[in-house]
């Protein structure tokens, strides 16, 4: 069998609990492991783990005595854990955990990435899909997206041009067209998600809390829509992030504009960067108090809306170190200046990297399971290097 998982000896719950996960693990067709950093080569030894296993964190017990809004969480421990701070990955909207084990086209996930490279993992479902229970208490599901969504806004952006930045699109894996089985893998992993979007926010934000109340000091990797129930995380436990790595967070603040092709104009967080309350000082105790302005527009950018001056700041979100991943041809390149803006005037640094500047061209809104995704996956891991060292 050319691609392996290896367990190391630590008795015989740990080989159960492989049995019991087996069908899964065997699923996400795992390959072996390196265990050199990103920079060193591809060994592709066996994965040798020390632990692996679930459970689930969050939700309450409601009027019937059913617990709503639990999050599932998996994880991943390498036998020679070498870094400190795990690695909590956070899957988009429609979307749910599978996607960071394993890539359309079969390849490993980021995943195995980190945990190769000596990271202890946790990749969880958000509240209500994929393996996190729905109660109707939450409200109704949207549908997954279709053939003509997933392809007009992540895998075929070039074909639709939908915003001006969509030609420079050239990493999606395969042709992106149904009947390829790679696009079929992808569709596939398309999920119904709670239309509630306020409430999905803070019941992520209620499980992350939870996850790193657990676990202590981790990194937190959201990509998309839970961008900004990793701020309200950054708020609540500044202490127990030791960095937050964000993947074209949903946005931009406050009203979206463009591209007005691919989304209808409409009202996006009334907090600025979130749809629930997050600290600012001075204080405010309703997003009523909070007075925002529209910045002159710019070419292909929707309408950036910062605080009226003097702004406010976002104290312990400033406390986070934080790594902010753009692309070169998604939809958050109509969004992303927009928050980065917001940020800086609120107080918060960060550090921005857009791919193209670093000579990685092509890619899109889904970086971590693009053709090249191992080479974006580096990016993560040399400034997570350089946070230790510099720590």
């Amino acid at each position: 069998m050319a691609n392996m998982i290896r367990f190391a000896a630590t008795g015989f719950a740990a080989a159960l609990r492989f049995a019991v996960l087996g069908s899964f693990v065997l699923a996400g067709t795992l390959g072996a492991v390196d265990t050199t950093a990103a920079d060193d080569g591809d060994s592709r030894g066996p994965l040798t783990l020390r632990e692996q296993g679930n459970f689930f964190v969050g939700g309450a017990h409601n009027a019937n005595d059913q617990i709503v809004g639990q999050m599932y969480v998996e994880y991943w421990i390498p036998q020679h854990q070498e870094h400190p701070s795990p690695i909590i990955l956070v899957h988009g909207g429609g979307q749910i955990g599978a996607g960071w084990s394993q890539t359309p086209d079969g390849r490993e996930g980021w995943v195995q990435f980190f945990a190769r490279r000596g990271f202890a993992v946790y990749v969880v479902d958000q509240a209500a899909r994929g393996r996190s229970p729905y109660n109707s208490q939450l409200g109704p599901l949207g549908d997954p997206a279709n053939s003509v969504r997933a392809q007009s806004l992540w895998a075929a952006i070039e074909r639709f041009m939908l915003w001006p930045a969509a030609r420079f699109h050239t990493q999606w894996v395969g042709p992106a067209v149904d009947g390829d089985p790679t696009f079929e893998q992808f569709l596939s992993s398309q999920a119904q998600a709670m239309t509630n979007a306020a409430l999905q926010e803070e019941l992520t934000a209620e499980g992350l809390v939870a996850l790193v109340d657990k676990i202590g000091p981790s990194i937190l990797v959201p990509h998309s829509q839970p961008g900004s129930a990793a701020w309200l995380v950054a708020d609540r436990r500044p202490e127990l992030l030791k960095a937050i790595v964000t993947i074209e967070p949903g946005g931009p603040p406050v009203f979206r504009d463009e591209p007005h092709l691919g989304f209808p104009p409409s009202a996006t967080f009334p907090w600025g960067l979130t749809r629930n309350p997050i600290t600012y000082d001075p204080p405010v105790a309703s997003a009523s108090q909070l007075s925002f302005v529209a910045l002159p527009k710019d070419p292909d950018v929707s309408t950036c809306y910062v605080q009226t001056a003097p702004a406010r700041k976002l104290p312990n979100v400033a406390k986070v170190p934080i790594l902010y991943l753009s692309s070169p041809s998604g939809y958050n390149t109509a969004w992303d200046p927009c928050t980065t803006k917001y940020l800086t005037q609120a107080g918060v640094r960060y550090d921005w990297v857009h791919l193209q500047d670093i000579g990685i061209e092509g890619n899109g809104h889904f970086m971590f399971i693009e053709k090249n995704s191992d080479q974006v996956a580096g990016v993560v891991l040399d400034w997570i290097k350089r946070l230790e060292r510099d720590r």
